[in-house]
């Protein structure tokens, strides 16, 4: 049976002068995860923060760390984000030769494992691992910067991979991440997802705002 959707806002659309204020805010203004986009200039033309940030942010809030790692490689950097606090490791197949072998690090180090699926990763991806894995992240916009628009072909994704999860009987989360507002969350919840990443949608309009803004994401 589906989950309620949760929300996961994600930092990088947050004030980078007062992060841990700003993760502080977001966990009491009804946030079920804190989203962390990692980025090296190197898998993504973009590059943000490493595991010493999220370590000195984890203090600020109880909610799980959902670590979104795009760079290459993965694996050397898995066990400094355990370290520093990350709940969830989620990763892209194409960062590395041996995308299984990096589930088995992530779950021997007792975290939750993702795999994510870029608009152009196709579902196959996932097959060889649904057994293992704990999140499937599907990219609803090429990774890299927020505040891009919502790829509608996605969402054919999305429900693919909800019947694939079902058919597996396992509590694997869907998650999407990419262009998410009240209108595009209606959609991807309709077609499976159960866990909504969000940038711009929760953190515009500042701190006085972010718990309304999590509340349209969410829904009636």
């Amino acid at each position: 049976m589906q989950q309620p959707v949760r929300i996961a806002p994600s930092i990088l659309s947050a004030d980078f002068a007062a992060l841990g204020r700003d993760v502080a805010v977001i966990t009491a203004a009804g946030a079920d995860l804190i989203h962390v986009d990692v980025m090296d200039g190197h898998f993504v033309p973009n590059i943000t923060i490493g595991p010493g940030v999220v370590k000195a942010l984890r203090p600020h809030s109880h909610k799980p760390f959902d670590v979104h790692l795009m760079i290459a490689p993965v694996d050397p950097y898995v066990p400094d984000f355990v370290e520093a606090g990350a709940d969830i490791i989620s990763f892209h197949p194409e960062a590395g030769p041996h995308p299984h072998r990096t589930v088995q690090l992530i779950k021997s180090l007792g975290r939750k494992a993702g795999l994510v699926l870029n608009p152009g990763t196709p579902v196959s991806a996932v097959e060889p691992m649904i057994g293992d894995i704990d999140v499937i992240l599907v990219m609803s916009v090429n990774p890299g910067f927020g505040g891009q628009s919502f790829i509608e072909s996605q969402l054919a994704k999305i429900a693919t991979l909800r019947r694939m999860i079902d058919a597996s009987g396992r509590a694997i989360d869907l998650e999407v991440d990419g262009g998410i507002t009240p209108e595009t969350a209606r959609q991807v919840v309709a077609a499976g997802a159960d866990m909504l990443v969000a940038g711009t949608a929760v953190f515009r309009g500042g701190p006085k705002r972010y718990a309304t803004n999590i509340a349209a994401l969410r829904g009636p």
